[in-house]
């Protein structure tokens, strides 16, 4: 069977006039130029060149086989070029629904890789809370989620990201721990806090900070860590907030404290198992296979 590979070679050859040449041309030794020429002719059951010259002559079979050899390379280049342009026109918007968290620098990431081969795609983004971005996605209105765990994922596949998403408080630049390098969750229980609206967030806040939390001490919930951040700037509470969801803080006016001992989760980009997408999300849910997995 002919290697498209070894035409490549060959034609190589042809046009170089010479062995050396053609295998400085393509950055293999002569040595396994000729081999490979060798083992070609041998595969073929005919002489292609006549050796004994200083430059290559090609035999009538040769001169066959480089006639056609130039319209296989070509028709194999013209079908790759084609399936390029295939996916240059997809045209389409992938829905994406994201929470505030560090891992959206991996998506931004993403969107941006598949800019050069598929051009024409374009991104509809709503920033929500992981339980809105789950009932969107159900409901067909959103492709691909960025949620953050925990969460029941078994309706959907996903790819776990390697971001750490670390917990944090969200304090005004003046206020008495924000020196610190991390906040300690007795520094905590005394003062008014704002905590996330999610559930499963809210117990494991609520775990890390234990029984001594006195849960009047919690004025409000937010989906939202920039809303958090204006209720924090006006002094209603301290904000539990993920590290990575506010990412360009006025330092004069808020900073972003980690919590001590540390708490951590991890995220997920999730789709909807079995559920027909438009060829901008497919393409782009294969993307984030191959990039990811």
């Amino acid at each position: 069977m002919m290697e498209v590979r070894v035409l490549r070679y060959f034609l190589t050859v042809v046009r170089e006039e010479s062995i050396t040449k053609a295998a400085e041309v393509l950055h293999i030794t002569q040595p396994t130029l000729s081999r490979q020429l060798a083992q070609f002719e041998e595969e073929v059951g005919v002489r292609l060149f006549n050796r004994g010259t200083r430059k290559i002559v090609l035999t009538n079979e040769g001169l066959l086989l480089r006639r056609r050899a130039e319209e296989i390379v070509d028709l194999i280049d013209k079908t790759e070029r084609e399936l390029l342009e295939q996916d240059e026109l997809v045209d389409g918007t992938v829905t994406i629904g994201a929470g505030e968290l560090a891992s959206a620098q991996i998506l931004a990431e993403l969107i941006k890789s598949t800019g050069d081969r598929f051009p024409l795609m374009r991104y509809e983004i709503l920033t929500a809370s992981t339980d809105l971005t789950k009932e969107r996605m159900d409901k067909g209105l959103t492709d691909i989620g960025l949620l953050l765990e925990p969460i029941d994922i078994e309706k959907y596949e996903f790819v776990r990201l390697k971001v750490k998403e670390r917990w944090a408080v969200l304090l005004q630049a003046d206020d008495p721990l924000a020196p610190q390098e991390y906040v300690r969750r007795e520094e905590l229980m005394d003062a008014p806090l704002i905590i996330p609206m999610r559930g499963n967030v809210q117990n494991e806040l609520l775990n890390w900070f234990g029984p001594s939390l006195d849960r009047r001490n919690i004025v409000m919930t937010s989906s939202m860590s920039t809303n958090a951040s204006v209720m924090v700037e006006n002094g209603i509470g301290r904000a539990i907030i993920i590290e990575g969801g506010r990412p360009y803080l006025d330092h004069e006016r808020l900073v972003c404290r980690l919590l001590f001992p540390e708490l951590s989760a991890t995220s997920v980009l999730a789709w909807k198992r079995g559920q027909p997408f438009c060829p901008a999300a497919d393409k782009f849910i294969e993307h984030i296979k191959k990039t990811l997995v």
